[in-house]
This record gives structure tokens, sequence and C-alpha cells, in this order.
């Protein structure tokens, strides 16, 4: 029976090409991901470790409460005494005393380089011949004086900065100035990955993070020869009690490589869930491609059976065939996920991406997890048609092979998929009057059995679809619309389960689209919903601002009102909340309050107002007074008296509660605001932005923005949220685009005697091409119409579950995006329909009515 698989692979080798495709395709979305992931993953470990080379202890400074003054600086117990107390240690060969910060860094145009929280600032500690071993120069020298500092070359390139060249950045203030004095070269993981690195002189990167004298870290390097697990408990006998922490270098490396690898199976199960969905959607394929094959060759398998094949045989040799199949596809899939790792690796490196040198990394997991998976899949999705073929009876080895296979009642499969289907909506409809959005398992859960029980019923569904569809085809087609018509109707299962591959994406995709859609117009209402500031100011950093300044920025001409925004989190029977601390005085001009009860009179006399339905939940009522707890950084709580002066509705320029920064003040620790907003006296004006730029230190983390700047922001993370789905469903719909010709393929060879007929009683080489083509049109468009029902069905429930924690949802059908997907399932059909639609023209119409 295996020679008999292998006979039948390479006899049927063109009609199984396109099934091949789809496993190579889905084994190689599985094999890159693998690949890409071990590969990363092993070359930030190695630049960690490497990192960690040299160093056999460190010394890092702990924090109790607020780790900040408000200069905006760290106290630490690290301090050059306990320095030369652990140089003094037996076995100790130097220690590096460590200033770390964050610094940004603007380019030629303002514009802040990097991602702040990658943004690495720290002190140069020049050792021998006046160099810092761990940045070794590239050009220049170390920075040595207060008014210098060095870049990494990456920033330097990034910034159009040269040596000699002033150089503009931020800490946590206003802009600052100093010389660049040298460029550098470094391997940290955070630089390479997009960040910047920004060096100073010892004393100026205390000045600026720290006090003079003090220290971040301590970093041990030992002699050879020395313990280390030794040294670091000697180290740890000089600490300060509860103001530092002494760890081994090996310590430090295996925590980095776990975080490494943490980071890694996040990345790789998003990855590998969309290779799954994919893997799934050729499922379909694999199943359909086979039930056709055994169908046309009925008469061979009820031969074998004639002469002594038993149905376990019989069984064994189609999912032989479906395990050879498998396999030769997934081994030239995982050859062509390899360069897919690699070329992602490249393209996000050309991106800024940045990732540490490294080899390319082919693990024995990744080979057996990429082969294993593809034969499975292929395997599994085999099984139903096998057991098809187990059942031809021997007797139907006497039956022509004109005789159309009988189909089976799809009663039972009705009746399972209407149980399906219901079951999903009545849990969908169960998620859209939930109140908690944080609970999504019921709304996986419903959108699972929905889409399952939809495909189930899709064969139903197909008859009244396609027949719609029919009718205007053969309206616009004449006699070519009305057979293509016939054609996907012959076999619904068939129809089905091609129309399923590409419904399963687009569902995705469609529903995707409506929540995004919906989502950003949300959002977009929530940011403005009760603005008339013309202006809101923050910092890239979410750091806040100085409120000095922003009393500066308040006495400017043309600005009515600078209204600062603070907040401190609190604990209370009720649950949690958040007290919002603003100028009482001018909040009214740039913020519409809406009262229901009390009056902001009454909170500017001492009081609270509290958002409705934080309100409603908390039971919360005008005149009653609730003690709370504000959290401080540590395990105390700092308690406090609050009484309820008014209730107003949901507005998300103040959140749940505000009230005076007299309130607040006490318990934000350094005192900053974490917004602030301007009202000007004309409206929107480029010059007196730039006068509120300077008033706040024009700082390169400013961010001044106005309404639409605020919504375009909003946009942008939603755009950048769908464009990588549609990315990453990209590869199921292409593969559901192979399900469509291979289905095509096999059914105009199924029908070659049939289309000689045709061509004999007049119908030309044309109109066969148009038969073919206004067949796979019709089948992808109902592909598409289900696929789009179901996604805008499941974002309707979704949404309705959203809108509970976010009061301005409103399902927004995005009628140009919706027909975009309807356009593209048509070209698709087009697209799809091409070679098998020429090869049917191109059968010779004798042969063709011989054939057999």
């Amino acid at each position: 029976m295996f020679r008999t698989a292998l006979r039948n692979v390479l006899a049927h080798k063109a009609r199984l090409m396109m099934t091949a495709l789809a496993v190579l395709l889905g084994v190689a979305f599985v094999s890159g991901t693998l690949v890409f992931s071990d590969t990363v993953g092993e070359a930030v470990k190695k630049a960690s470790a490497k990192s960690f080379k040299d160093v056999a202890v460190s010394v890092q400074a702990t924090y109790e409460g607020p780790s900040e003054d408000e200069s905006g600086r760290r106290s630490t117990r690290l301090n050059d005494r306990l320095a030369d107390q652990v140089r003094s240690l037996p076995g100790v060969a130097a220690v590096h005393t460590n200033v770390t910060g964050r610094a940004t860094v603007a380019d030629k145009d303002n514009q802040p380089i990097g991602n702040d929280w990658q943004n690495v600032a720290t002190n140069y500690q020049a050792g021998d011949g006046g160099k810092d071993s761990r940045y070794p120069l590239v050009r220049g020298r170390g920075p040595a004086t207060a008014g210098e500092m060095a870049l990494d070359e990456a920033t330097a390139e990034k910034g159009g900065l040269k040596v000699g060249d002033t150089v503009r950045f931020a800490t946590d203030g206003p802009a600052l100035y100093k010389k660049l004095v040298g460029i550098v070269h470094s391997e940290d993981p955070q630089v390479t990955a997009g960040g910047s690195l920004a060096l100073f002189d010892t004393a100026t990167a205390q000045k600026l993070f720290v006090h003079p004298g003090q220290y971040d870290e301590l970093v041990v390097a030992a002699k050879p020869g020395t313990d280390e697990k030794a040294l670091t408990a000697a180290v740890e006998k000089l600490l300060p009690k509860g103001h530092a922490t002494a760890t081994s270098g090996t310590a430090l490396a295996a925590d980095q490589a776990k975080m490494v690898e943490q980071s890694n199976q996040a990345m790789s199960k998003t990855l590998l869930v969309f290779a799954g969905i994919a893997l799934f959607v050729g499922i379909f394929i694999i199943a359909n491609t086979f039930t056709m094959l055994i169908s046309q060759r009925s008469r061979e398998i009820a031969l074998m059976r004639a002469i002594g094949a038993s149905r376990r045989q019989v069984v064994r040799s189609v999912l032989a065939e479906a395990g050879l199949l498998g396999l030769v596809s997934s081994v030239v899939g995982f050859a062509l996920g390899t360069g897919i790792a690699i070329g992602m690796r490249t393209v996000l490196d050309a991106n800024g991406a940045g990732f540490p040198d490294g080899p390319l990394v082919i693990s024995p997991n990744a080979v057996l997890s990429a082969l294993g998976v593809g034969v499975l899949v292929t395997v599994l999705a085999a099984w139903l048609p096998s057991r098809k073929a187990a059942k031809i009876a021997p007797v139907e080895a006497l039956s022509t092979v004109d005789a159309p296979p009988a189909l089976r009642g799809m009663v039972l499969r009705n009746v399972i998929g209407a149980i399906v289907t219901a079951a999903g909506v009545a849990v969908m409809l169960y998620v859209s009057t939930l109140k908690n959005a944080d609970d999504i398992t019921p709304a996986m859960l419903g959108s699972a059995l929905t889409l399952i029980g939809v495909i189930i019923l899709a064969p139903l569904l197909s008859r009244p679809l396609v027949a719609l569809a029919g009718r205007i085809t053969t309206r616009l087609f004449g006699v070519s619309g009305k057979l293509a018509k016939e054609n996907a109707l012959r076999n619904p299962r068939r129809t089905a389960a091609t129309a399923s591959a590409l419904m399963i994406g687009l569902t995705l995709i469609t529903g995707m689209t409506v929540a995004g859609v919906s989502g950003q117009r949300a959002s977009d209402e929530m940011s403005a919903q009760g603005l008339t500031a013309d202006y809101q100011v923050t910092t890239s950093n979410f750091r806040g601002l100085d409120p000095k300044l922003t009393k500066k920025a308040a006495g400017l001409p043309g600005v009515e009102a600078a209204v600062p925004i603070r907040s401190a989190a609190f604990e209370t029977d009720g649950g949690y909340g958040s007290l919002t601390g603003t100028d009482l005085a001018r909040i009214d001009k740039v913020a519409g309050l809406t009262f229901r009860s009390g009056s902001l009179e009454a909170v500017r006399a001492g009081g609270v107002a509290v958002a409705r339905s934080k309100a409603e939940k908390m039971g919360w009522k005008v005149g009653d007074s609730h003690e709370v707890g504000f959290f401080t950084g540590t395990d105390k709580k700092e308690k406090a008296t609050l009484k309820v002066a008014g209730i107003y509705e949901d507005n998300a320029v103040v959140g749940d509660l505000f009230g005076a920064t007299a309130l607040v003040d006490p318990h934000v620790k350094p005192l900053k605001d974490e917004k602030v907003l301007v009202k000007t006296a004309n409206g929107s004006d480029a010059g007196l932005v730039k006068e509120i730029r300077k008033a706040l230190g024009d700082s390169p983390l400013l961010k001044v923005q106005d309404k639409d700047d605020l919504r375009k922001e909003n946009a942008g993370q939603i755009d950048t949220v769908l464009n990588m789905v549609y990315g990453l469903l990209g590869m199921a719909v292409i593969i559901a685009v192979v399900g469509v010709v291979n289905t095509l393929a096999m059914s105009v060879f199924e029908r070659t005697r049939e289309i000689g007929m045709l061509r004999a009683i007049g119908l030309a080489r044309n109109g066969i091409k148009q038969m073919v083509r206004l067949e796979s049109v019709v089948i992808s468009l109902f592909g598409a119409i289900l696929g789009i029902g179901v996604g805008v069905f499941l974002a309707w429930a979704g949404g309705k579950m959203a809108a509970a924690s976010m009061p301005t949802y409103e399902m927004i059908l995005p009628w140009d995006r919706l027909g975009i997907f309807l356009a593209i399932a048509l070209v698709v059909g087009v697209l799809a329909a091409a070679w098998p639609a020429r090869r049917a023209a191109r059968l010779n119409m004798l042969e063709s009515i011989g054939s057999q």
C-alpha cells in the first residue's frame, strides 16, 4: 500500500501541486517565525552576556518610596567611600562607579531621536590612556568637562551630528546644550534596538541624575581565580541594609537571558497564532483536494477493494499519500521559511530595529516542530477523505467513470451547524451584555463557535447566495454566467470548503477593521470630549512638567489660561480610583463640565467632584465623605477624607474625580504636571505655540498638540495595529487564493468531457474562459460576503462589551474598507481563474469528448 501511495503521489503530482503549495506556505510561516525568534534571541543573549563579561558583582541602589526628589534627581547610598571599601576586598580587580539615567537627543529638526525608555545616559569613566573600554571611540575623545558629551555613532548619524557640533537634549526638564566631543561604538541591546546613548563626565552625570558623590551602581571586576559567589557575599556585608543589593554577574546574565527568552516567547506566540490561522485555512484546501482526488479515483479504489484490499489498507494508503505530500512540502517550506527569517531580519534592521549581529540559528526544535506540524496538518486534513475512500464498494469498479458520484445528504451536517452557530451567537449575545471588557474568554469562545458553525453551514448557505449571484452573472454574461452558477451549485460541499478558506481570513480582517475604526472614533471623541482648550501639552516620556514652567506659560500674552492636570491614585472600601488635581478657578475654561448634582462652586469650597459612572459604581452621592488611602510607593498609604461636592457627566479631561491641586500635591512626589491645558485668546496660533514651547523649556520631549493632532495620534496607533494584522493575515488569504486555483484546476480536469461537449455545441474558447472565471468570482464573492458578515457581527458583539468601559464607543461600518475587501475578493476570483480558465480553453475538443 505504501508503494501504491507513492505511485499515486507521482501520478497526480500536477493535481497535488496547489495543495503542496498551501502546506508549504503554512510551514514557511511557522518555520520563519521559529528561526527568526531563535536567531534574534541568541544574538541578544550573546550581546547581553558580552556586556556582563567583566562583571563579577553588581551593586545596585534601591529606593524606598519615590526615587526622585523635587529636583528630579535620585538620592542613593552608593558613594566613593563605599566604592573604596569594595576595592579593598581580596579578589577585587577594579570597581566601576556608574551613574545612569535617560537623555533624549534632538535632531536638526528638533525631533527626539529614539524611544525615551531606550535612550540611555551614563558617565564616561576614562581609564588608562583617557579611554573607557566599554565604549570604544570612533571619532574624537571622551567628555571631560561639564560642557561636553559623547554620543553613539547611530544616534549621531540619525541626528546629522558631528564632533564639534552643539547637541540639544533633555533629561527631564528644559532643553540643555553641550558640545559633542566624541562618537563611540555601543553594543548595548537597548541602544542597538533603536535607542540612543549619551555620555557625560562623572560629575556632570551626577548633577543631572543623582547628587554629587553618589552612584546608581558599582560594577566589581574580579581577579582571575576569585570565587564569584564568595566575593558577592563579601560585598553584600559592606552594603547599607535596605539601600543596595549585590548580585553576581552570573545571576545577572541568567536574569537577562530569561528576560530575552520571555520577550522572544511573547513575539513567537503572537506570530505563531497567525501561522496557525494560515495552516487552519490550508486544512480546507487539503481536505478539498483529497476529496476530489478520491472522487476521481473511485473506480481505481473500488478495483483495489475487489482484488483484496481492506478498508483499513485503503485508509492507510490515502494517509500515507498525505504524509508523503506533507513531508515533501514541509521540507521545502522550511527552506523557504529560513529565507523569510533572514529577509525579516534584514528588513527590520533597515527600518531601525537594530538587532545585534549574530549567526543564523536553526535549532532542532524548529526543524522538528515545522516538519511535524506540516505532516500532521496534512494527514489530519486527509483523514475524513480517507474514511470516505474506505467506504467505496468493490462493485463500483464496474461503473463508468462518467457516472457522477452520489451526493450525501446534508441533514445531519446542517443540524450540527445550526446548533453550533446558535451556541456561538448565544454566547456573543451574552458577551454584548458584559460590563467588564477585560474578560475576553467568552468573546473568544463565542467567536470560535460562530465561525465554526458558519463553516459547517456553508454548503446550505451557498445555495441561496450563489443562486443570487448567478442571476446577476446570467443577466450580464448570458450562457457563460448561467453555466458558472450551475457549476458552483453542483457540489455545495466543494464550493463551501473553497469559499470557507477565504471567509476565515476576511472574517478576522473585517472584525479587526470594524473594531479598530470604531475604537478609533470612540477614542477621538473621548480625547476631545469636554476639551475646550486649544492645546494639550505633555511630554513624550510621560514624566511630567515642572509646575513653575506652567505658571510661566500662563503669563504669556495671548494665553487666557494654562491649567495643570495632576493625579494621585488611592484605595477605598469601594475599590480604587484616581483623583485629578487642577486649577479650579480656570478649569471651566479648558473643559466643558456638566454637573448632574452639586456644582463647581461647591468643589471650589474644598470638596471633590465625581464622574457619574464612577459615582454609580462606588455608590457615592453629593454630601458623602469617604476616607481614602493614597498610594505613596511604599506599603504605607496616606489617609485623607474626600467630601463629594458634585457629580458630573463623564469627562476624559478630568477623569473619575477632580478637586483642587492642594488635595493632590501632598501625595505626588516629585511634584509634576502630567499635562497642561492651554486656552488662547485667538484659537490656534503657530507663533504662540513656539512661545509656549519656549516658556516650558523648549525640550525635545515636549508635545504641544491641538485637537487635530490628538486625533491623528490616535488614528496613527490604530492604523499601525491594523496594518500589522493585515500583513500577518495576508498569508491566510494567499493560501485561500491557492485553494480557489486548486479547486478550479481539479474541477476543470474532472469536467474535461463536459467542456469538450460544450465546445462541440458551439461555446467558444472565450466562453469557456469566461465560464471558469465567473465560477471563480462567484465562489470568491460568496466567501467574502460570509466573511464580512460574520466579521461585522463579531465586531458588533465585542463592541458592546467594549462600550461598557468606553462610553463613547459606537460601531462604525467603514464602508470604504468593506468595499475594498469585496473588490479584493473580485480580483482574487479573476486572478485565481487565470490558469484554470486558460487550461480549460486550450483543451482539444475531440480528445476531451473521448476522454475517460
